[in-house]
């Protein structure tokens, strides 16, 4: 290791210099309080920019023990000084000059949700801090002097600002890890009492907009309806109330515009912690539970849907069933499978982004197309089912069809954003509107065995994914590009997450990227299941975080996904 004083006589001496004379300045420079990292040097000022990160001692930071004791203190603890680095660094970035990227400073920019990331990692010997630094130039000759502003002017204001507990209000630090301790208690409050959700009073439910995830001004706040009502004793907050949904099946009604929608939407966001003010801060969901929809074109492969989907005109096996342009029904049967696959106890489906035919079928439909003539079994007829003999919940949005209401073990029906307990109203009309009994077949467990393929171009030949012949004992080598929170592609294949709608961060969508590239080059050998490939790969992200994943040093720009988007991911991607 150098020191900072080695650093800045290396800078004097390559200014003015070819930009790649840079490259030199790669490694470890003892800084006062903190070591600065050069991981990663950009080829030129027009390209993305350098990867550098920042280590500090517990010792110099001064935190209390206390606030990284466990996995959950030390994420919540990284997410609050990742804001918190954020901010000092906006006043510094592009205050540097130069052309293209230059003066650029950085730092990853998160969202309502506490997610676990590169940007700031919390470890038993200090705190890492990963951002990106634009290295200034004139044209594409080095212009030192003004990387030596931002490593010895601006930088060191940012970490003091940032990463020193005394520079902190330790009254908002204490009250940030206090909430997500309380967050963490709800759920496993949610397990105690046989509950798949809960939404606290005086939560504020509605968005500012369709691309804004912050709270509406001068919403209504929610009130719990007093059948469905819950009191917890939170560790630090006290005692809190609010609606506790119970397991089993949960339909929400109402009119157009009183949201429903919004109360799903505020559940399927339930399973990340949110930050202090998001309004969702005690909205808590079952951390497994999944929003699923139908895709008209995903691809799908060897998934047995049988339990959806029958007797197909074709012949074509249901059991084991694959296509690479799927319907809305099929792609939602699919999904529901691949739900139960991936360990999800709770499912969440809105009738307005379902297929209307895999949910239910009228008594008029069934008169005129007999049971014999439709190989799919709707929803409706299998989700009782699933509850019982698969211990899987559903949460159910809707409002065409007056069918669902028979199914369901508790209705709300929401009416201006409030919530109504409506349960006891529909049981009496349900006695006077009886259900057709023309119910499905005998429920049978989905059985599967997916083998894991790969993608291998020209029958397996010598040629990689771009057509170019590899070298016999080199490995493949894949190149993965992101294309925001959407999808990325990996070689020349794309994979697309749209409609994978609990990712909400393109760094989840970077981490899905690496972790499917891992498991082309190094674990998909034609005898490993789907799961058996995500689950290690599950594995080794709880036990090592990120950093199996890098090549030498980790970048920021990466966030953990859920179990659940991992298998969504794979199970996207197009193979043979």
């Amino acid at each position: 290791m150098q020191s900072s004083n080695q650093l800045q006589d290396m800078l004097h001496s390559i200014n003015r210099k070819s930009y790649p004379a840079y490259k030199s300045l790669k490694g470890e420079y003892q800084f006062n309080k903190y070591v600065l990292s050069i991981d990663h040097v950009q080829g030129d000022p027009f390209a993305s920019p350098s990867h550098i990160s920042v280590k500090i001692f517990h010792r110099e930071a001064g935190f209390p023990a206390e606030y990284y004791k466990d996995k959950l203190t030390r994420i919540t603890l990284a997410d609050y000084l990742t804001r918190r680095f954020e901010q000092q660094v906006n006043r510094y970035t592009f205050r540097a000059k130069g052309s293209g990227k230059s003066g650029l400073i950085s730092v990853t920019r998160c969202g309502q949700e506490v997610l676990e990331r590169t940007a700031c990692e919390i470890t038993d010997q200090g705190i890492i801090a990963r951002f990106f630094v634009g290295f200034p130039a004139n044209g594409r000759t080095i212009n030192a002097g003004e990387l030596e502003k931002i490593f010895f002017e601006f930088l060191p204001v940012c970490v003091e600002k940032a990463f020193v507990y005394r520079n902190l209000s330790g009254k908002d630090l204490e009250n940030t890890i206090f909430l997500a301790e309380d967050q963490a208690y709800i759920r496993e409050e949610l397990k105690k009492r046989s509950l798949v959700a809960f939404v606290n009073d005086g939560a504020i439910l509605p968005r500012e907009s369709g691309i804004s995830s912050k709270p509406m001004k001068g919403s209504v706040t929610f009130s719990s309806p007093e059948s469905l009502r819950v009191t917890m004793a939170l560790p630090h907050k006290g005692k809190i109330t609010g609606m506790g949904i119970p397991k089993g099946i949960t339909l929400i009604v109402g009119g157009g515009y009183h949201g429903k929608s919004t109360l799903l939407n505020a559940l399927e966001l339930g399973v990340y912690n949110h930050i202090q003010g998001d309004g969702r801060e005690y909205v808590i969901t079952d951390s497994t539970a999944q929003k699923l929809r139908s895709e008209d074109g995903r691809f799908v492969k060897d998934v047995d849907i049988s339990l959806f989907i029958n007797d197909l005109p074709n012949k074509k096996d249901t059991t084991c069933f694959s296509t690479e342009d799927a319907s809305g029904s099929t792609s939602q049967a699919a999904g529901i499978v691949e739900g139960i696959e991936s360990g999800s106890k709770a499912f969440l489906l809105d009738e307005d982004t379902s297929a209307t035919n895999f949910m239910v079928r009228d008594a008029f439909m069934q008169q005129v197309i007999s049971r014999e003539k439709e190989p799919i079994t709707p929803f409706l007829e299998r989700v009782r089912d699933l509850y019982k003999k698969e211990g899987i919940s559903t949460i159910l949005v809707a409002g065409s069809s007056g069918a669902f209401f028979h199914i369901a073990d508790t209705v709300i029906q929401m009416d201006n954003y409030m919530p109504v307990d409506i349960t006891e109203k529909v049981r009496e009309l349900c006695r006077d509107y009886p259900l057709n009994e023309n119910m499905a077949a005998g429920f049978k467990a989905p059985q599967s065995h997916r083998i894991m393929s790969k993608n291998t171009p020209l029958n397996g030949s010598k040629k990689d994914y771009y057509g170019h012949f590899k070298a016999q004992d080199k490995p493949e080598r894949l190149k993965v590009k992101v294309h925001g929170r959407d999808g990325f592609s990996i070689g020349k294949q794309e994979v697309d997450l749209r409609y994978v709608e609990q990712l909400i961060d393109s760094e989840q969508t970077g981490v899905l990227g690496a972790l499917l590239k891992y498991a082309v080059e190094k674990l998909i050998d034609g005898k490993r299941t789907l799961p058996e490939i995500v689950e290690l790969l599950c594995s080794k992200l709880e036990k090592e975080g990120l950093s199996f994943l890098s090549e030498g040093y980790t970048s920021c720009g990466y966030a953990v996904p859920r179990r659940q988007e991992v298998y969504a991911c794979f199970n996207r991607y197009r193979r043979p």
